[in-house]
């Protein structure tokens, strides 16, 4: 049996597929980055998954992408991890960048886009990847991501900048004070986590023009900090994958107009492309 997953920082997509690549099972599970979860974690949350603890042992092989899987040492604190849960596979780690490039790939060289949590940028001609100048993160970059608009959206309710009526929202959803916006940022674990999950208080309020312009100006500064670099930008597809891309779709096409790209395919979940990837390229060279 194969463990196929692409992992963000906050959720994992999973399947369970028997060895003619067939679904056997499909799970969600919270997400694992090396960068915020060492080998302990992941190990102690892998094994509490009800699925995982009845099909793991049966488990051969494991194709693990994800979010911050991007050295051998990183990608090493996740198969240790995972080693509690699938204890008699063979475990493959690999960036959640290249998952994104499998699954939006059309036959035609591409930039490959993640609008998540975080934000992260590929060129994929078919066969190699190319990253660009991105994956530093939410204190540095991530622009464009669901972290980055939860940060704009704290600077403009500490600052007063966010308009009076809607300041009396925020706090009335999120009950957060200036102490609790400090905390979460500064001293508890999942500051990312915390700033993305805050996101949704924009994409309800899309249609007002304060919110329109401040996800509007975080995909602009996506574009400009991690597209534009690829030289081959003005010439094929860019292509998206992840919630934040697939729930602010329209701003993000007015944004691609405002720099004249051509606009590929956008998926909220990568995990169907890399199914279909692994069914005509991993197992088939298995199967020869």
């Amino acid at each position: 049996m194969i463990y196929l997953a692409e992992s963000g920082s906050t959720k994992c997509d999973a399947v369970f597929l028997n060895d003619h690549g067939e679904e056997v099972k499909r799970i969600r599970t919270i997400g694992f980055n090396p960068y915020f979860h060492k080998r302990d974690f992941v190990a102690r949350e892998i094994v509490k998954v009800p699925e995982v603890k009845e099909l793991g042992e049966q488990v051969t092989k494991v194709h693990f992408y994800g979010a911050g899987c991007s050295s051998p040492e990183l990608n090493l604190e996740i198969a240790e991890g995972l080693k509690a849960g699938f204890p008699n596979a063979e475990i493959s780690v690999d960036h959640d960048l290249t998952a994104a490039a499998y699954a939006t790939y059309q036959g035609e060289p591409g930039i490959s886009c993640i609008l998540g949590t975080g934000s992260n940028c590929v060129y994929f001609d078919g066969e190699k990847t190319q990253p660009g100048y991105s994956g530093f993160g939410f204190i540095i970059g991530d622009e464009g991501s669901a972290s980055y608009i939860g940060k704009q959206l704290v600077r403009s309710y500490l600052y007063r900048l966010m308009p009076e009526n809607y300041r009396h929202e925020f706090f009335s959803r999120y009950h957060l004070t200036e102490e609790d916006i400090r905390e979460s940022i500064y001293s508890k674990p999942g500051p990312n986590v915390f700033l993305g999950n805050l996101a949704p208080f924009a994409h309800e309020r899309i249609n007002e023009p304060f919110f329109y312009n401040m996800v509007f100006d975080s995909f602009k500064e996506f574009i400009q900090t991690q597209v534009l670099t690829f030289p081959q930008s003005r010439e094929c597809t860019i292509n998206f994958v992840g919630s934040v891309a697939y729930h602010f779709e329209t701003v993000l096409r007015d944004v691609l107009n405002f720099f004249d790209l051509r606009m590929g395919v956008i998926i909220r979940r990568p995990v169907d492309g890399l199914i279909e990837y692994h069914r005509q390229n991993v197992l088939k060279l298995q199967n020869t």
